[in-house]
């Protein structure tokens, strides 16, 4: 956002991270101390120009468009921006976030969280990874980086920051239509009798549990989907494990493993005393986000593309992994099972048009068909001509009282199969 004064006239070009934002949304994300009645009142009385020509609050903004915001509202953008939400960060905290970075991008942050450190604050968590962006706002200019996912916190592993709240925007639309690909390592307790497989069980709040814990609902359930595929066993102890969730259920990948009898190990929330192992095995739970693919917002010159991270073990993980004689190696973290490329925006405009343009040839066709029907003359049917052969004798009409024959019923069991 680029702000421009002009005689208390303010004006801004739009900026590639707002570019396709509603002009409401642009307000609430740039001047939030305008509220939306203002916007509104002002785009009814043409107060509000987009390259001079008047806008309505639902109108799409496109960037390097400039907008002319007329003046008050409240403060000036310059005195809210002045104050960002910040927190006074020490330096042992600063130090411990950007020690969390393992890859940074112009629309990314890309952090290996630590088990036992939560993403979000609650009523008894006060130190969580939001509350350590701060460290990541270098100047007043500088936007707060912002959560676009979430890891439980005793599972470690990649967790994406999104740098913008257009990246943010992109970012969530990945994960909500399931583009984002996570690959999590894990150790359970036993071996599945198959190596690999699709847990399909659907996941509700536990009642009684203050919606801390989840359980399987056949019934009332949201849709929850796991891929699971064996790495490597130690006897029948236990197992190194990948999992890639097909949907993002709260506790989804633990309440799965313990429902087909094999918890995480160190999961006692759901797998009760049978998810700790004896021996040299840790008892904090071996869950990591190893993997992240996704595709990242075009913000510049030579950005966009895929996002593609690993995050190293955590020292408990890694020592299990070498206690149980698992090696590391056995596994990349590839994705299971084929997806369809994702497509581009330009090319869902392209398909979108040739469906409608297909749509609107199938239903000219019968229109055209009726019309040059009703518009050709009839051809008489030429005299029967004798050439060697008798002509055939003419057909006689049917007396108007004759009863039509009955159609015969069509034979019990005729329904059209689908199947052998």
């Amino acid at each position: 956002m680029t702000e421009t004064p002009t005689d208390n006239v303010r004006q801004f070009t739009v900026s590639e991270d707002d570019d396709g934002i509603r002009l409401d949304r642009w307000f609430k994300r740039n001047l939030p101390q305008i509220g939306f009645a203002t916007v509104s009142r002002w785009a009814r009385t043409g107060q509000i120009r987009v390259d001079g020509k008047r806008a309505k609050p639902e109108d799409r903004l496109e960037q390097g468009q400039v907008l002319r915001v007329p003046p008050g509202g409240e403060d000036t953008p310059a005195t809210k921006k002045a104050a960002p939400r910040l927190r006074t960060l020490s330096p042992e905290q600063i130090a411990e976030a950007k020690g969390m970075v393992i890859r940074e991008t112009a629309s990314a942050i890309v952090l290996n969280k630590p088990p036992g450190l939560a993403t979000q604050g609650g009523s008894k968590t006060t130190k969580h990874v939001d509350g350590l962006l701060d460290a990541f706002v270098e100047t007043e200019k500088t936007p707060r980086p912002r959560l676009v996912h979430r890891l439980d916190k005793d599972t470690s592993g990649v967790l994406l920051i999104a740098r913008t709240p257009g990246a943010a925007a992109s970012f969530s639309k990945r994960f909500a239509g399931r583009s984002a690909r996570k690959v999590y390592w894990a150790l359970v307790v036993g071996v599945p009798k198959l190596s690999e497989g699709v847990i399909d069980a659907p996941l509700a709040k536990q009642p009684g549990t203050g919606g801390e814990k989840m359980h399987i609902d056949e019934e009332n359930g949201a849709a929850a989907k796991t891929r699971y595929r064996v790495v490597e066993r130690a006897g029948q102890r236990a197992a190194w494990v990948e999992l890639e969730p097909l949907t993002g259920r709260t506790h989804q990948l633990r309440v799965h493993m313990a429902a087909i009898g094999h918890p995480i190990v160190g999961d006692g929330k759901y797998g009760g005393p049978d998810s700790f192992l004896t021996g040299a095995v840790s008892r904090k739970m071996h869950l990591h986000a190893r993997r992240l693919i996704i595709s990242e917002p075009k913000v510049g010159e030579g950005t966009g593309g895929k996002l593609d991270v690993t995050a190293e073990l955590p020292p408990h993980f890694a020592m299990s992994m070498e206690v149980l004689g698992f090696d590391q190696g056995l596994s990349d973290a590839s994705p299971m099972g084929d997806e369809a490329p994702e497509r581009t925006g330009e090319e869902k405009k392209q398909a979108a048009r040739r469906h409608f343009k297909q749509a609107r040839k199938e239903a000219r066709a019968p229109r055209r068909a009726r019309g040059d029907a009703a518009a050709k003359p009839k051809a008489k049917k030429p005299a029967a001509k004798s050439a060697g052969k008798p002509a055939g004798k003419p057909a006689t009409k049917a007396p108007a009282n004759r009863a039509r024959p009955t159609p015969k019923p069509a034979p019990k069991g005729g329904g059209k199969r689908t199947g052998r």
